[in-house]
């Protein structure tokens, strides 16, 4: 056993994925979702980050974190087309998980109207039902829904990384076609979720596998690296 399949079967072992009951697994990642898993982290690996660092998705090692016990990973994520950092990102994702497994369309801007006490670093516009700002939103519910439908064939258990409660019909829908469900959720999930999935996986406990911490610049004073 060479140390890529080593790392593979420890790490199964540590997640309790086991071969002979979850069998072949397709992993569909709503990055939407996953990109804000950490957002309001304050600490990695027990320690105090600093207080303009964050803690950010690493795309390599998502990648590889969900290769270890997936036949294929699936990526879903919204772009801006007049966002050159969006678009540097899009072709980012496409490199490390292949054209073929990543699957966008252009993001939304929705009207969100500020409370009096909400603060943002956006710009806000005003009109005569107040002040709003414009917030990017891209849903796959359905294209991720579609998908696992037409793939079921394909694969034995559905592993998602999200914790769109939106998603419910779907898992009982393919629990009552014998698939094995894997969920891979953030914070909070609605109860329905849980008790309908196989294998419920807290980020919190990936961390490590799959984000970074993002440091300021230590040679400008305040800034962000």
């Amino acid at each position: 056993m060479d140390f890529q399949e080593f790392k593979k079967v420890n790490l199964k072992k540590q997640l309790g994925i086991d071969d002979l009951k979850f069998g072949n697994i397709f992993s569909f990642i709503d990055f939407g979702n996953v990109d804000s898993w950490f957002s309001e982290d304050k600490n990695w690996e027990g320690a105090t980050i600093g207080e303009k660092d964050k803690i950010l998705i690493d795309l390599e090692k998502l990648y590889d974190f969900s290769g270890c016990f997936s036949e294929q990973s699936r990526f879903y994520y919204g772009h801006d087309p007049k966002n050159v950092g969006s678009m540097k990102f899009l072709g980012k994702t496409k490199y490390v998980f292949g054209n073929k497994n990543v699957f966008t369309k252009p993001l939304q801007m929705i009207r969100h109207y500020l409370k009096d006490d909400e603060v943002t670093t956006r710009n806000i516009s005003e009109d005569r039902k107040g002040k709003y700002i414009y917030l990017p939103k891209c849903n796959f519910d359905v294209e991720i829904c579609v998908d696992a439908i037409r793939l079921m064939s394909k694969y034995d258990t559905f592993c998602l990384y999200s914790s769109d409660a939106d998603f419910v019909s779907l898992i009982k829908f393919l629990h009552n076609n014998k698939k094995k469900v894997i969920l891979i959720k953030g914070g909070y999930i609605q109860y329905q979720l849980k008790i309908n999935s196989d294998l419920v996986i807290s980020a919190q406990d990936i961390k490590k596998y799959i984000a970074f911490v993002k440091q300021k610049s230590s040679h400008t004073a305040g800034s962000c690296g």
